[in-house]
């Protein structure tokens, strides 16, 4: 976070660091690959973890 957003710019208020902060967490979690999760972006991998777990509930 720091290197991405804390050190790319100069905030002009709370309100506008609050913002910028909400829209790159939102970013980080929802549209950005992670390789700790074999290159899927946290919403990717939560829901293929619920679909693994319905077919695994199918199988059994």
């Amino acid at each position: 976070m720091r290197d991405e957003l804390l050190k790319e710019h100069l905030f002009d208020s709370l309100r506008h660091a609050r913002n910028l902060v909400a829209a790159w967490r939102n970013d980080f979690n929802y549209h950005l690959p992670h390789s700790s999760l074999a290159g899927l972006t946290p919403w990717e991998y939560a829901n293929r973890s619920k679909e693994d777990q319905n077919l695994n509930r199918a199988n059994s």
